[in-house]
């Protein structure tokens, strides 16, 4: 902790760019602030160099994302950070191999949104997940979820969906791939499931794509909320003092 007193988080980014700005974007609108000395200190390794996780994980090609990972993680904690956070749902299978690494917390996205979602009252105990292959074939979300009886259901255009996650990589988040995206979405709420689970980060940045009338749970958003919580010094992201985060 610095010597002021107040809490630093450290953020491992880069998994993509855009969506670890959108996790800043978001921790800044939503923390009730008066002036600058208000806001959530952040260290931010925007790290785009990390070997893909997809072809890691799915794939099988390509180098190890975990020694990248790790590094970043060792760094955040030398240069002071309280507690680690990771932009990237995907990159939370490497989430163990950080822990040993460090000496600090990590506030997981996987285990918050599993928490999260596993205390709703789902009529069908169906939850439709929107996510990158690799989470659902490593069953990141299924495993936590399966224990209090809640079903996963993927879109029938899964390809699709990883279409459109690789273009919001590229830098393409526009009309086309927000249509596209809330389409999919659209189409898995006729499989009669009780919310969507927005679990990749790319996706939560065209969150706002998606009708407000769906009910929806953002991962990105659950860790924003920790994240203030943490750095105003509650105990959870149940805090009260944060501000509701926005849709964009």
């Amino acid at each position: 902790m610095s010597i002021d007193g107040h809490r630093v988080v450290g953020i491992l980014g880069g998994m993509g760019p855009e969506a670890t700005v959108d996790l800043m974007r978001r921790v800044i609108a939503a923390t009730p602030a008066r002036d600058d000395l208000d806001h959530i200190h952040l260290l931010v390794d925007n790290n785009p160099k990390v070997p893909s996780r997809i072809a890691a994980l799915i794939e099988g090609t390509g180098s190890d994302p975990a020694p990248t990972i790790i590094e970043m993680a060792k760094r955040l904690e030398v240069g002071g950070a309280d507690v680690l956070a990771i932009a990237c749902n995907t990159a939370h299978a490497y989430a163990d191999r950080v822990r040993s690494a460090t000496s600090i917390p990590l506030l997981d996205m996987v285990d918050l949104t599993t928490r999260q979602t596993s205390r709703m009252t789902l009529k069908h105990g169906r939850v439709g997940i929107l996510a990158s292959s690799a989470v659902v074939k490593l069953g990141l979300y299924h495993r936590g979820l399966s224990a209090h009886g809640v079903s996963l259901v993927t879109p029938a255009d899964q390809d699709g969906l990883m279409d459109i996650i690789r273009a919001v990589k590229r830098g393409d988040s526009g009309p086309r791939n927000r249509e596209r995206f809330a389409n999919i979405a659209h189409d898995l709420m006729r499989d009669s499931v009780d919310v969507l689970l927005i679990a990749c980060t790319e996706l939560s940045v065209l969150a706002d794509s998606v009708d407000q009338a769906v009910p929806t749970l953002d991962a990105l958003e659950i860790l924003a909320r920790e994240i203030i919580a943490f750095g105003l010094g509650g105990d959870g992201a149940d805090s009260p003092s944060a501000a509701p985060i926005s849709r964009r």
